[in-house]
């Protein structure tokens, strides 16, 4: 662990006058800005410890809050840090928290409070004054270890800011150390964990707007509602500030059912929400609604609920991933995405796929798949869709190497698809034995 060295020295009048320089060294934390924040960089980087690259000594480090992924303004919550290595003996980390927007590496977010073994730099180097927030002139704060741990949790206390900033990012440099004094053999470890500002009331009840349910627009807003598929809600009041889901969200594998105060229930079961604004909400339909006419959506957070917005269900309600921006909307005409195994886009006007191409397009809405993968869910590695359908182009089948759930995604379909031989031209890409509510082409050249 770096080595931080206090030099006193005075002036013994001994002899000729030798002056004597009282050395003394301490294991403590770093100087500020090494947390790999923007505008940090960290010990790796600036050499403090070396021989092991940043993230490569075979573990981790992970961050938690005792409310999740998410602060409430001037409440103090949590930070719990857990060093994960395999041959660690001794523990160090600098923490730092901040603003997202306008300026991250300026905008300092909330207050830490030094614990035990820990101190609280400010952006020069000095001493957070205690009880009191950093000079206006190096605002920005960092926590670190005053000695090292000897376990491998560690926590923290902040006290998120007093009103609602938008997102902030907590931003950590671990050290995992095997206590041999040098700046040798040591691991290094960065991650990052948002929160997203939940407040405890708002402007009014959150209200969703005329028709503002639809399937995802990138496939087909007109899709329809099914189990398992995307829809997107747009109204007002819904949000503090525009979130995603990140990995911290989700239990195991299981996304989210809340994000940033934000619920959404469809026939009264919990949907899965992926993203938040104040006007927009994402979420993956659950299982178990009911089929038809007058199903329930209602959206909550701290502020109140919506009145219920009444949808149309059904069994499946397929689209295909064809965005209505260019390139792959062409005077009038939508392409439907392609992607080639080296993840290059073909079979759009001036990118016209190949006879004999193997293509992956991605759907929604498919339905049920094998083995069973419950809505919300990541997905394995192999599944089989439960429908039987198939792709043509125009009148011409096309022979599908692969169809089901998306390895590693939630709520996501991917077919493999290979090009037939086909003259040069655009082909209309229908599916037999399953309703495809879009009109999408695909080119083929030569």
């Amino acid at each position: 662990m770096q080595q931080k060295t206090i030099i006193s020295a005075g002036k013994i009048a001994a002899g000729l006058g030798m002056v004597a320089m009282i050395v003394y060294g301490h294991a403590k934390g770093p100087d500020p800005r090494h947390t790999g924040a923007p505008g940090d960089m960290t010990c790796a980087m600036a050499g403090c410890h070396v021989g092991t690259p940043l993230n490569g000594g075979g573990g981790n480090v992970v961050l938690a809050t005792s409310a999740g992924t998410t602060y409430t303004p001037g409440q103090k919550q949590t930070i719990t840090i857990t060093i994960n290595d395999p041959v660690a003996k001794v523990y160090g980390f600098q923490l730092t928290a901040r603003i997202d927007k306008p300026d991250p590496v300026l905008g300092q977010a909330g207050d830490f409070t030094a614990g035990t073994q820990q101190i609280v730099l400010c952006d020069l180097g000095d001493l957070k004054p205690n009880g009191k927030l950093c000079p206006a002139n190096e605002s920005v704060q960092f926590i670190e270890h005053s000695s090292p741990f000897k376990t491998n949790t560690i926590s923290v206390t902040w006290t998120a800011p007093a009103t609602n900033v938008g997102t902030v990012t907590l931003y950590v440099a671990a050290n995992a150390a095997n206590g041999n004094t040098t700046e040798t053999g040591d691991h290094i470890y960065t991650t990052q964990l948002t929160l997203c500002p939940v407040l405890n009331s708002g402007p009014g009840n959150p209200v969703i707007s005329a028709n503002g349910v639809q399937s995802a627009g990138g496939f087909n807003a007109k899709a329809g509602v099914t189990p398992g598929t995307w829809l997107e809600i747009f109204g007002s009041n819904f949000a503090a500030a525009s979130c995603v889901w990140q990995g911290a969200d989700f239990s195991g594998s299981t996304a989210p059912t809340s994000l940033g105060g934000v619920k959404v229930t469809i026939d009264g079961k919990d949907a899965y929400v992926d993203y938040v604004s104040s006007g927009q909400v994402n979420v993956l339909v659950p299982d178990g609604i009911g089929l038809g006419s007058g199903v329930p959506l209602v959206l909550s957070n701290p502020a109140g609920q919506t009145t219920p917005y009444p949808l149309q269900t059904a069994a499946i309600a397929p689209a295909l991933l064809a965005p209505a921006q260019a390139p792959f909307s062409v005077n009038g005409k939508q392409y439907v995405v392609a992607q080639l195994p080296d993840a290059s886009f073909t079979g759009m006007p001036g990118r016209a796929a190949k006879p004999g191409d193997t293509l992956t397009v991605y759907g929604i809405g498919f339905g049920p798949v094998t083995p069973q993968t419950p809505a919300g869910t990541i997905a394995p590695a192999f599944t089989s869709l439960a429908t039987n359908m198939s792709f043509v182009f125009n009148q011409i089948p096309a022979t599908v190497l692969y169809g089901g759930l998306a390895p590693g995604f939630v709520g996501l379909y991917q077919f493999n698809i290979k090009v037939p031989n086909l003259s040069p031209g655009d082909y209309q890409i229908k599916l037999i034995g399953a309703p495809l509510n879009q009109t999408v082409f695909l080119t083929v050249g030569q």
